[in-house]
């Protein structure tokens, strides 16, 4: 079910499929790393750090649709970085 909301959400907005995926990804990546004493948190923090560069260097950022910096706020608002 949430990679058919996210095929809805893409079609919508323009983004990726992938992309929304990462961020989604990433966002829970990051609140297992925020809990007191995580398990695996070298495991965690690497998969932040790759989640963090497939966000930031991936090509809708240089498509016209993606130079706007409410681009990356909206993907963020979107797969629930506000929480």
């Amino acid at each position: 079910m949430p990679q058919l909301r996210a095929r809805l959400v893409s079609s919508t907005i323009g983004k990726p499929d992938d992309l929304i995926c990462a961020q989604r990804e990433w966002h829970a990546t990051y609140r297992a790393l925020a809990i007191p004493r995580p398990r695996h948190a070298t495991l965690l923090r690497r998969r932040l750090l790759h989640l963090s560069l497939r966000i930031e260097w991936h090509p809708f950022w240089t498509s016209p649709a993606g130079w706007s910096p409410a681009a990356r706020v909206e993907l963020r608002r979107l797969t629930g970085g506000d929480r």
